[in-house]
């Protein structure tokens, strides 16, 4: 189910901020799960080591967007991976929509982070879609 691999994902992603690694170990767990398909498989892989490797571009992206911060140690870390993940994306990813993309960083956010981050999330990530549109 495309939910619980975006959400492995974002685990992943969320683990990578403190570490700088990406945890081969978990990312294996995930892709074990018994619901996971294996076109879920391939996006868990694809998605997580895509944003690894192009953190550093995505989050200045977010970051030139988000007003009031002046870095991301500042942000509310669930929040920052969910920007990350839907900045991802809206940019790279060419399956996704960006209504889903945008929906589904909010639903992350709101998740891992609060209720109160899900309008930070869209307006965020409706901005960067649409100068990036």
């Amino acid at each position: 189910m495309r939910k619980d691999a975006r959400e492995a994902v974002y685990k992943l992603l969320f683990e990578y901020t403190f570490t700088g690694v990406l945890n081969e170990k978990n990312e294996e767990m995930f892709c074990n799960v018994a619901k996971i398909t294996e076109q879920d498989v391939d996006y868990i892989r694809s998605t997580s080591r895509g944003v690894i490797e192009k953190f550093d571009e995505l989050s200045a992206l977010v970051m030139s967007f988000v007003k009031g911060y002046s870095s991301p140690d500042r942000l509310n870390k669930a929040i920052y991976v969910a920007l990350i993940l839907g900045a991802y994306e809206l940019k790279y990813s060419k399956d996704v929509p960006p209504a889903v993309a945008i929906n589904e960083a909010v639903n992350l956010a709101k998740e891992f982070g609060g209720d109160e981050s899900s309008s930070f999330v869209n307006g965020t990530l409706s901005a960067i879609n649409k100068a990036n549109g």
